[in-house]
């Protein structure tokens, strides 16, 4: 059965004028004045819709600063009261919860770190059970969309209309120049899934970085993203924690002030024929390419054959060392990324080895 989420649309828990949803602020709420220096930064470009800190920090190991914790609220109210603009906390646990909502936070959102845990999660909606707050969800560390939706599924059990997804990137061990992977097809996966689920772009938590901030937003917005959530201090290079990734308020700005917003749909109608004519053609293409992947197939079962007949094993190391590398170099003459024909041609060798698998273990035909 397909699952269903009822979600209320973005812009009716948060106003933003039909542009899309942009959250910043520190990754720390560190001190009261750093905290409410960079609200009123943030507030005066007149581009931020939410205002964003950690209070409670989930670290990696222990000894690095977790977060100021309950006195990092009253700064909270502090600067809500001079921005007049909403804030958005991270939440781990239900007491968490009991006290973001006792001093007005108005946005939660579950970390990477809780989402990849159900107990956690299923701790948190029993906590939301009559609470009539946005609840925003972090994809979890390891690229595993069950464990995503499955949180948004509990928490909308709990009652949660004003659901909303953070897409932060993963972390799958390969070597990447951003500290967690995009994998921007889990995302799409998600929307393929759930149309009416906003998402929104965390480029600072790809990035890692403030070098990769400005086309990991960009491309989260060509994707049609709702919405950015990045990480801005008044003095980055000081920050207490994940400092390479955060820009000045003014440093932001200037980001948004080069951020290309396209539109979903054009009524021309020269475009819709052009881009129709296109797809035409797209999907002839497609056919194609499952119809020689399908004979590519069968030619795989007559391979396992005799090898299954002549007793000869299944996995030959050096045929696909040299199959892997030959189609890289001829997908780079023809103008395609290395890195996509591998990941490709690793799932047509995960499958070539089912069917050979199937074939090396069943009976030859008398």
């Amino acid at each position: 059965m397909k699952p269903d989420l009822a979600v209320e649309p973005l812009d009716s828990w948060i106003q933003t004028d039909g542009k899309p949803l942009i959250i910043a602020g520190p990754c720390s709420a560190e001190t009261e004045e750093q905290l409410v220096e960079t609200a009123r930064q943030l507030a005066a470009l007149g581009q931020v819709h939410a205002i964003r800190a950690g209070v409670w920090k989930p670290r990696t190991r222990p000894g690095s600063f977790e977060g100021m914790g309950e006195p990092a609220l009253a700064w909270i109210q502090r600067a809500k009261a001079e921005t007049g603009l909403p804030f958005a906390v991270e939440v781990a646990t239900p007491q968490h919860i009991e006290l973001a909502l006792k001093y007005g936070v108005d946005i939660l959102w579950v970390g990477a770190r809780t989402t990849v845990n159900p107990f956690n999660v299923q701790e948190i909606a029993d906590a939301l059970k009559g609470v009539d707050v946005p609840v925003l969800v972090k994809n979890p560390v390891n690229p595993d969309l069950a464990l995503w939706v499955g949180a948004f599924e509990r928490i909308a059990g709990a009652g949660i209309t004003k659901l909303g997804a953070i897409h932060r990137g993963f972390s799958t061990g390969e070597a990447s120049k951003y500290r967690n992977i995009p994998m921007w097809q889990m995302a799409i996966e998600l929307r393929t899934m759930f149309p009416q689920l906003p998402i929104i772009g965390d480029p600072s938590h790809m990035a890692g970085k403030r070098a990769y901030l400005n086309e990991l937003a960009q491309m989260a917005m060509d994707l049609n993203y709702d919405g950015l959530i990045v990480e801005s201090h008044i003095d980055p290079d000081k920050a207490w924690s994940d400092a390479a990734q955060q820009l000045t308020p003014a440093a932001f700005g200037e980001m948004l002030e080069h951020l290309h917003i396209r539109q979903l749909e054009s009524s021309d109608r020269e475009f819709q024929s052009a881009m129709e004519q296109i797809r035409v053609k797209i999907d002839s293409v497609d056919r194609q390419l499952v119809e020689h992947l399908a004979a590519r197939m069968s030619l795989v079962e007559k391979l396992a054959e005799y090898k299954r007949d002549n007793n000869v094993s299944m996995f030959q190391p050096d045929r696909w060392k040299e199959i892997l590398e030959s189609r890289k170099q001829l997908g780079a003459k023809l103008n395609l990324y290395p890195e996509l024909v591998e990941e490709i041609y690793k799932i047509i060798h995960m499958e070539s080895i089912r069917k050979q698998t199937e074939v090396i273990n069943s009976a030859p035909v008398a």
